[in-house]
């Protein structure tokens, strides 16, 4: 018995971490949370002179790696690159009648690290020149101006509808494999518009193949400095696809203070902005506390949008 309780105690006192961990990814590489999660980890990896191992596990829109982690052992070394849709999934799966993998209070919400506006593309000869006459061509035709997405309550889906729920609109989703196929159906000419992130849709602009009319943010971004924000145009919608990392449930508060210390040392020696600057993405950091509060207001700002929108085919 003394023996089993010196082992306990031995075991329970051992540092943390002293092995590889793993940073899970719940979509498809090519993604924001690809970028968010490989930067992280080389800055993690850094900090705590342990590996720090990108793993992909992508389906049910992000349920899939959501649902492993959150049902990992709370031990510090399984995490997860979460992005904003992880607030709602829950909630959208059981509006479609479905039965969700996980729930968000199975996750602890750790760092957030950035956070970025979609970028509203239409092709370079479309007949709409800024925000107030698309929304105006919507409103004349509901569902008769198209858009093409990653998916249902995506972020390409949520930041076109939280903009049409604003403003009375209508608009048809057409939805495809993810946002690297969402953005060719619009250089195709196969939809009217689509979103995306700075990063990707920048090129895209730059090459002239596309123009943008907004950005989803708060506030225009200094990488287009003449493209205005939804609410800028006069629409009360926002929508930021933002990234950070969560640990399962039941994780001790111990090791979350080593990943919070972790992520702010990498934050404060400037590897990670520098980082997300030279691709494009948009930095923003918040601690656990700021980053839970910040969640929970988006997912719920979020929600209202998904519950407007009902069962989706």
């Amino acid at each position: 018995m003394l023996l089993a309780l010196c082992i306990s105690n031995a075991f329970a006192q051992e540092p943390y971490p002293n092995r590889a961990i793993t940073l899970v990814v719940p979509n498809p590489p090519g993604g924001s949370s690809d970028a968010n999660a490989r930067i992280l980890a080389d800055a993690l990896s850094k900090v705590l002179k342990q590996s720090v191992i990108v793993n992909f596990k992508p389906g049910v829109g992000g349920q899939v790696g959501n649902s492993f982690v959150a049902k990992s052992k709370p031990d510090g070394y399984t995490l997860l690159m979460g992005l904003s849709s992880i607030m709602v999934s829950p909630d959208a799966e059981r509006a479609q009648g479905k039965t969700s993998l996980y729930e968000v209070n199975q996750l602890i919400p750790i760092a957030m690290i950035s956070n970025d506006p979609m970028v509203m593309l239409v092709q370079t000869d479309a007949p709409w020149k800024n925000l107030n006459d698309l929304m105006k061509a919507a409103k004349d035709k509901p569902n008769g101006l198209t858009y093409s997405s990653s998916g249902n309550f995506g972020p390409i889906n949520l930041s076109v509808e939280m903009l049409a729920f604003s403003a009375g609109a209508k608009f048809l989703q057409v939805p495809f494999g993810g946002g690297g196929p969402s953005m060719l159906a619009l250089l195709g000419g196969q939809v009217d518009m689509t979103t995306a992130i700075p990063s990707v849709a920048i090129p895209q602009i730059e090459s002239g193949k596309v123009r943008p009319i907004a950005v989803s943010g708060p506030k225009r971004i200094k990488l287009l400095p003449n493209v205005p924000s939804y609410r800028e145009a006069g629409f009360d919608a926002e929508y930021n696809i933002w990234n950070g990392l969560f640990v399962p449930a039941g994780t001790p508060q111990a090791i979350i203070d080593t990943l919070s210390k972790a992520v702010k040392e990498a934050v404060q020696s400037g590897q990670i902005e520098t980082a997300m600057d030279q691709r494009g993405m948009i930095f923003d950091y918040r601690d656990s506390n700021d980053f839970k509060k910040f969640a929970k207001e988006d997912g719920d700002r979020m929600l209202k949008v998904v519950k407007s929108m009902g069962k989706v085919d």
